[in-house]
């Protein structure tokens, strides 16, 4: 792992392989190792730059002057340039997502592919906005995640049958949501407030004309496949793949079939 420091603040990488690089932007609640899967094998033809998130995985929390997507699009942005790379694509499922559009808009030039998986870059909808926003203010005032909110959120990442298909990975997420304590878990609320207040792209997104593949996971109840194919619809030229039997984390539900459908869309859009 790198480190990369804004306003004091340390910002943690990932740096892998070697070639054309690509960007990854894990989760919201998870961290850059939700891409071993993926890194593992892209980084044999790739540079994979896979940064933790403020307030997740090994990252401190945001600096001041991040407040939206928006301005961590432009931290990222600081991070390539600190790292002298000029041209990447990018990777990013749910809040990743997000904030790649914004990195793409802010630099079209620089931006040679996107891959938007789980998000999407339209308004949160009123009611959603309204059930996560009072989530996140029980859990800046508790400092932390009480148990039926836990057993609440764990399902929303994953497919039905995930608790029998996927045990391990289901334990070490609700594992992880009880382990958030304190001001680590006040901080996770303010990215949360960045992730679920976010402005809608659309109209924007509408103008870009580089190679875009979007995928969704059959069973992602928080970003289901009708807002993927929303996308689809805005983003011409736009290739749209559903993941079968994957919820919201559907690259570790599904990891080959993810892998797969990137080395082709990859290999396509940056040969």
């Amino acid at each position: 792992m790198g480190t990369f420091t804004i306003d004091n603040k340390t910002m943690h990488f990932l740096d892998k392989g070697e070639g054309p690089v690509l960007v990854f932007g894990h989760s919201y609640l998870w961290d850059s190792a939700m891409w071993a899967p993926q890194v593992e094998a892209l980084s044999q033809h790739y540079r994979c730059i896979v940064p933790d998130l403020w307030s997740h995985g090994k990252s401190e929390s945001a600096p001041e002057k991040t407040r939206t997507l928006r301005d961590y699009a432009d931290d990222i942005l600081a991070l390539l340039d600190h790292l002298n790379i000029d041209n990447f694509s990018i990777i990013g499922l749910s809040v990743g997502g997000m904030w790649g559009a914004e990195l793409v808009l802010k630099a079209p030039a620089r931006v040679k592919s996107l891959v938007l998986m789980d998000t999407f870059i339209g308004y949160e909808p009123e009611v959603t906005h309204a059930k996560y926003f009072a989530m996140l203010d029980t859990i800046a005032e508790l400092k932390l995640v009480p148990a039926p909110m836990i057993d609440m959120i764990t399902p929303m990442f994953f497919a039905r049958n995930a608790e029998q298909n996927s045990p391990e990975l289901v334990a070490q997420f609700r594992s992880h949501l009880a382990g958030l304590s304190g001001l680590h878990a006040l901080d996770i609320t303010r990215i949360g407030r960045m992730v679920f207040g976010r402005r809608d792209t659309f109209e924007e997104v509408e103008k870009l004309t580089l190679p875009t593949l979007i995928m969704v996971g059959a069973e992602d109840s928080p970003r289901p496949p009708l807002e993927a194919q929303l996308m689809h619809d805005a983003i011409d030229g736009s290739q749209y793949v559903i993941i079968p039997e994957a919820g919201h984390i559907s690259n570790l539900e599904q990891p080959e079939f993810v892998t797969k459908h990137l080395v082709e869309f990859l290999d396509a859009a940056i040969a």
